[in-house]
């Protein structure tokens, strides 16, 4: 079928300026919305198609040029048959300008889709927590304790709402359907829209007699004391998420529980990824000479040999002494730097030691 011009759809003429456009686009928009009384969807999607080739302007120029055919024959958007309310009478989205105008707020309102709560089960409410870890703590793992003050099940009704001995009934409010249908009044006219039942809150049900502890709200506010296993390895920032261990819902699955992990910072050691990062200082003689030195490591003390002719900034490796793999047996390594202390007093003996030294050097005395 021939398509019809652009300008000759909105009403305007080639000469018209980008807001003669829109006005005219406005009017014929609300004019042929398909939800509105003896609106047409068809000449919408043309309304729509149109004024998205004629707002741009390079797409305008284009047209003018070569007509449709500059176009591609469709604006890219409003030819698929969109609904930019959201109906789905096309399957697309399309984007609409209304300026400011305002319109954009009524169509949401009235034609949007979203109005509709969803029917399907209800879940509590998420909740999140913060422990704070030693530095040993989070490469261990450990079991934490979190005291909690939040919704848990109704122990009477366990979470159904209905006095026990009593069932669920049909909603009389809305005769089960979850829904009731309102017809409002705008300015394109009624509409009908369907609105979640404020009764029975979508379910279709409600209980023939409510509980009497919790009155009908499957829930009773609790404190809690939960134990959540931190698990070795876990670094700062990580966070954990426990499912079903959040507020609870009446009728519905509770919500989960996220615990924010914050590592203390250590005074000897730093962390990166699987490896423990530490220094250790040793003298410039033991350094020439080689020696052993005690390592501190998260294990406890670990004896390490320091060989002959060590240099300031040299690293060495402690296998197995780093951070545990999450999820697996393995741990990273321990790395230990070296920092070779030069003494800056010496005794008068010290100095003419070294003053021989430096002397046999200069001869040849290791050569």
């Amino acid at each position: 079928m021939t398509k019809r011009d652009y300008y000759e759809v909105l009403g305007v003429g080639k000469n018209a300026s980008a807001d003669e456009i829109k006005k005219a686009f406005r009017k014929a928009a609300v004019k042929h919305h398909p939800d509105k009384e003896g609106g047409d969807e068809t000449k919408f999607k043309e309304v729509n198609e149109a004024y998205e080739v004629l707002k741009d302007q390079q797409k305008r120029q284009r047209y003018d040029q070569f007509g449709h055919a500059g176009v591609g024959g469709s604006s890219g958007g409003g030819a698929g048959g969109g609904n930019p309310f959201g109906g789905g009478f096309g399957g697309q989205n399309v984007h609409f300008d209304f300026g400011d105008g305002g319109l954009g707020d009524i169509f949401s309102q009235f034609f949007g889709a979203g109005q509709q709560q969803s029917r399907g089960p209800r879940r509590g409410r998420d909740v999140e927590v913060q422990v704070t870890l030693t530095f040993e703590e989070a490469i261990f793992g450990k079991e934490e304790k979190i005291a909690m003050d939040m919704d848990d099940e109704c122990e009477h009704c366990k979470g159904s709402t209905v006095e026990p001995g009593h069932e669920m009934k049909k909603c009389p409010s809305c005769d089960g359907n979850g829904q009731k249908i309102q017809v409002v009044n705008t300015i394109f006219g009624q509409i009908q829209q369907a609105a979640t039942c404020g009764e029975c809150k979508g379910r279709g049900k409600v209980p023939e007699k409510v509980c009497s502890v919790c009155h009908g709200k499957g829930t009773q506010r609790k404190k809690q004391d939960l134990k959540v296993k931190i698990p070795a390895g876990i670094d700062d920032g990580a966070t954990l998420r426990l499912r079903d261990r959040g507020e609870a819902v009446g009728q519905g699955a509770k919500g989960d529980l996220y615990v924010h992990v914050r590592v203390k910072a250590h005074k000897k050691f730093t962390r990166e990824g699987d490896i423990i990062l530490s220094e250790e200082h040793v003298n410039m003689v033991d350094a020439a000479l080689g020696t052993e030195i005690d390592v501190e490591t998260v294990d406890g003390i670990v004896t390490m040999k320091v060989p002959s002719g060590t240099q300031s900034g040299t690293d060495f490796k402690l296998s197995s002494h780093g951070v545990p793999h999450l999820q697996r047996e393995s741990r990273g390594p321990h790395i230990v730097t070296i920092i070779v202390d030069t003494p800056t007093k010496l005794s008068k003996k010290q100095k003419e030691l070294l003053e021989e030294f430096d002397g046999h050097k200069k001869h040849g005395l290791f050569k």
